[in-house]
């Protein structure tokens, strides 16, 4: 499936925009953007597609998705039938983002969010629910209420408790790696990782691209990337074989040697602790949910952008 470009508006003189649907259903709307995306939904359960990561969702379901990494979420049904399903969604550029965080200490924690949503983000139902306390100020007609109330939404999630989602460069299409901003050193490592995950990776070999001990190394990947050298490569490998497993009809043990796994039973085990499900029911979920196969799907039904704009029929929303 080839993600939809979407094209954000923000309005004239805003540094943020924030987008209030109201729908009987979400609709599969398989597309990325340039911007991060901030989205707490209610009212709604079903599936959350994050990069590679396909999981249930329900509800004050709150998600932080990096710039470029293909996204949706797909429900057929409210929780509470009578209500329609709502999302709030906050766009914001990374760049403005760091410069915030560059000009003034207080917004310091910006960096560190960004930093932990390189893969996207899922928090704690119990950060969902507290933002929901926040949607009547953040939905304010007034372009300066609704900027301090994003940014102080954003500063306090950068501590929440959250689970990473995609692997890193999910289907190559999003930069879902680190920000820019690590040393040097790490970043030699991270492209050597990227370029040779489907070979065997010594920690020696990997100290030597980065001049560094293994003690340094090691210690600088938690810093800096949040976890350990051989969890960080796992994920990269996973990422691949998702990529496969979805664009490809090859077989799963093709797909595991590509990937960078010795055997097809560890490969199984491997995904299946990453992802939840089997390689093979990962390759239905995608194929499930690609809109061209979907008889009565209606991708274009939100009309949440002038990129996305396809839709038969309206749909309740404020943007602002």
């Amino acid at each position: 499936m080839k993600p939809a470009y979407e094209h954000v508006e923000f309005g004239e003189d805003c540094s943020v925009r924030v987008y209030h649907r109201r729908l009987p259903r979400i609709p599969f709307e398989w597309h990325h953007h340039p911007e991060y995306e901030l989205t707490l939904t209610m009212n709604s359960h079903g599936k959350r597609y994050i990069g590679d990561s396909v999981e249930n969702y329900e509800a004050e379901d709150l998600v932080l998705v990096p710039p470029d990494l293909p996204h949706t979420w797909a429900s057929n049904r409210s929780i509470e039938p009578s209500a329609p399903q709502v999302a709030i969604v906050i766009w914001f550029d990374g760049d403005w983002a760091r410069r915030m965080a560059d000009c003034c200490r207080e917004y310091e924690p910006l960096r560190k969010l960004l930093r932990r949503a390189a893969s996207g983000l899922a928090f704690d139902p119990a950060s969902g629910e507290w933002m929901r306390g926040r949607c009547d100020a953040l939905l304010s007609s007034v372009p300066r209420e609704r900027l301090s109330v994003a940014l102080d939404i954003l500063c306090t999630l950068a501590d929440a408790p959250g689970q990473p989602l995609a692997s890193p460069s999910a289907f190559n299409e999003a930069s879902t790696g680190p920000s820019g901003h690590e040393p040097e050193q790490i970043n030699r490592v991270l492209s050597l990782i990227d370029a040779r995950f489907a070979e065997p990776l010594r920690l020696p070999d990997l100290c030597a691209a980065a001049s560094l001990s293994e003690r340094t190394l090691t210690r600088y990947f938690v810093q800096h990337i949040g976890e350990s050298v051989g969890r960080y490569i796992t994920r990269v490998r996973i990422g691949h074989a998702c990529r496969m497993l979805a664009d490809t009809s090859l077989p799963v043990a093709v797909v595991a040697a590509r990937s960078g796994f010795a055997n097809v039973a560890n490969f199984n085990r491997q995904f299946k602790a990453a992802r939840q499900i089997t390689p093979v029911e990962f390759r239905r979920a995608y194929a499930a949910a690609d809109p061209l196969v979907q008889q009565d799907a209606e991708p274009s039904l939100t009309e949440r952008s002038p990129s996305l704009q396809r839709a038969r029929r309206s749909s309740g929303k404020v943007s602002l």
